[in-house]
């Protein structure tokens, strides 16, 4: 791991991925829990009322994220689905995102055992601020106050606490660009490309659904063999960060979002760049992570 990351950042994302659970498929009736029990209404003997807890959400295009941490920034829930509910950072499918989030806030309660009551979320940079209202009035509409919005790449550095290089979030439809000096976000930006295109050039390549070529694509079974296919669209990204950072004097990339876990995508990056790239690990989960830190709740 480089020297500018944060030591401790393996188990915190260590931590993270224990406390996630992915949600394939819409919860029954059963699942979410009616009963006041089943849903852990009973605080007092559970102990807890969340009443220090932090919240993130991130909408994705390809992946919705719910986090929760503790007072001490580590997380103790969460919840993770593929939905195609968001397109390159716009709310495409406003009733399905509440309804999607909904169930996965359903799902966490059920965990923790009493209701999650606010949240802060995150966005693209360079989404018109019409778009970022529509995000929190997602969350505000699934019972969540939203108490703030952060843009992706300074989310993930609240994570990654880099003081000088670009961090790069390369997410389901879009690869953001946030250039940091002495720890300041100096410069953003986000252009249209990201894991759906991986999956449209599988799809299209081996003419098949998209949504098996999505399964192909996260099967590590498959992947050195799909690696071909999607390797432009890694140039593509590539070439994006290699525009935008081309003004500032950046000596270290480290890229984060689901799409950085390709195997290969670190080395397409530095090879296009001529930069050291790293990518940390978990990169699916530093994003919302970021976003959880970011909640602004007070209970006074």
């Amino acid at each position: 791991m480089s020297a500018g990351l944060n030591p401790q950042l393996e188990t915190l994302l260590d931590a993270t991925e224990r406390a996630m659970r992915p949600h394939p498929r819409p919860l029954s009736y059963e699942e979410r829990g009616e009963d006041k029990k089943e849903r852990g209404e009973d605080k007092k003997e559970r102990g807890d009322n969340g009443a220090n807890i932090r919240v993130g959400v991130d909408l994705g295009t390809a992946y919705t994220v719910l986090m929760v941490l503790d007072e001490h920034f580590q997380p103790v829930a969460g919840a993770y689905r593929f939905a195609q509910v968001v397109r390159d950072g716009l709310v495409v499918d406003f009733i399905g995102a509440i309804d999607l989030l909904k169930e996965l806030k359903r799902g966490v309660e059920r965990q923790l055992g009493f209701e999650l009551t606010h949240a802060a979320t995150g966005f693209p940079p360079g989404v018109p601020r019409a778009e970022v209202r529509a995000t929190a009035n997602v969350l505000r509409a699934a019972g969540l106050e939203c108490t703030n919005v952060v843009d992706e790449p300074t989310a993930a550095n609240a994570v990654l606490q880099i003081r000088d290089g670009a961090v790069v979030d390369v997410g389901g439809g879009t690869t953001g660009v946030a250039i940091l000096r002495d720890g300041q976000v100096v410069y953003t930006a986000d252009e249209a490309t990201g894991g759906t295109h991986f999956s449209l050039v599988i799809a299209g390549a081996l003419d098949i659904p998209f949504e098996q070529a999505e399964e192909l694509k996260t099967d590590p079974r498959e992947q050195a063999r799909l690696f071909p296919l999607v390797e432009p669209v890694m140039e593509k990204v590539g070439t994006i960060v290699a525009r935008h950072i081309a003004r500032y004097p950046v000596n270290e990339i480290y890229m984060v979002g689901g799409a950085s876990m390709y195997p290969g995508m670190g080395q397409v990056v530095e090879r296009i760049t001529g930069i050291k790239t790293i990518v940390p690990p978990r990169p699916l989960f530093i994003t919302p992570l970021g976003i959880a830190m970011n909640d602004k709740y007070s209970n006074q």
